[in-house]
């Protein structure tokens, strides 16, 4: 009880006064413990005030109270409270740096679940327009299925997204034309490219133009490589945070936001070859295919069925019809399954 009281204490007394002026910012860079936040123009580098990690609780504050009793501390569910692209608030020492203490509302999150037991969220980056996803044509083979779960994780969160795939030099076109055609028919933007032959690049450019973009997708699929083919030295500069990144640290650890020469900005996500949905129950799955939408709540059991075994099911006459593509249903299957 005494140090439940003493952590209360501690968060009450780091909650902000109301009359202290604060700056706003974005996060474009993160680092071990430190966030770099731009004003307009000038970099602050900034911690982040320990209160931002747990959910404080108060009373119903009567009106004359500024500065209501915390009664109850929470800790949160989530691996770092600030994440790039974050509209942040903070507290300016005044020689360029701070304390963020502030997240503002986000309009939308690329999330996963944290690698561990520990049922964790982490916020790989906020405020974009869209999700890039990046797979080769070869070296390494596509795999379609972790495909399908990026897909699904830009969908579980409303943010658009588009499929790249690179190193068309080292295929014939037929080998993935089959696939392409899948993920068109569901209504995804496909773009195939080859930084080695030019083939791409302009309409890649022209995708991410004016554009919060994410990056996203394994490693060794050749992103450094296209990013450098639409702006030399971009994808050197991503490179180095991406190989930090791969020395062990954390994943959340060396993230950056890059402007781009046309217009906006580009974040390339470290290469997971896990990217587990987050806050997603197994009879939401289907949903997260664009495709299968239609078909949901026309089976005979309505939204009890699971599409796997049960008679008068839309979904499995729809894959048996060819409306819906065998491998993406099963792929689905796979991921409702965990």
């Amino acid at each position: 009880m005494p140090e439940r009281e003493s952590e209360e204490r501690r968060a009450a007394d780091e909650t902000t006064d109301p009359q202290t002026t604060l700056s706003e910012g974005t996060v474009y860079k993160k680092l071990q413990g430190f966030y770099c936040v731009d004003t307009g123009g000038n970099t602050v580098l900034c911690t982040i005030s320990s209160t931002l990690r747990k959910n404080l609780e108060y009373p119903v504050a009567a009106p004359w109270s500024l500065r209501p009793r915390v009664v109850a501390v929470h800790q949160i569910r989530t691996v770092d409270p600030v994440a790039i692209g974050d509209k942040v608030r903070f507290t300016d020492s005044g020689d360029d740096t701070g304390m963020i203490v502030e997240v503002l509302p986000r309009r939308n999150s690329l999330v996963r679940r944290a690698a561990g037991r520990k049922a964790l969220q982490q916020v790989i980056v906020v405020n974009v327009d869209h999700v890039v996803v990046v797979f080769a044509a070869a070296r390494p083979a596509p795999n379609w299925e972790a495909l399908d779960r990026y897909l699904a994780a830009a969908e579980s969160t409303g943010l658009p997204a588009r499929v790249v795939i690179t190193k068309m030099d080292l295929v014939d076109g037929d080998a993935v034309a089959e696939e392409v055609d899948t993920y068109r028919r569901a209504g995804y933007p496909v773009l195939l490219t080859s930084a080695v032959r030019g083939v791409g690049i302009e309409p890649f450019r022209e995708a991410l133009r004016g554009r919060a973009s994410v990056i996203a997708g394994p490693s060794g699929v050749g992103k450094s490589s296209l990013l450098n083919a639409i702006q030399p030295g971009l994808g050197l500069r991503v490179g180095e945070v991406s190989k930090l990144t791969n020395k062990g640290m954390h994943t959340t650890s060396h993230l950056e936001m890059f402007p781009l020469d046309g217009g906006g900005s580009v974040v390339d996500t470290p290469g997971m070859r896990e990217f587990g949905l987050w806050d997603v129950e197994p009879q939401e799955i289907e949903g997260l295919f664009p495709e299968m939408r239609p078909y949901l709540g026309r089976c005979r059991f309505r939204l009890d069925c699971s599409h796997t075994h049960e008679p008068g099911c839309a979904v499995k006459e729809a894959v048996a019809a060819g409306a819906i593509s065998e491998r993406r249903y099963l792929s689905c299957l796979t991921m409702r399954a965990g």
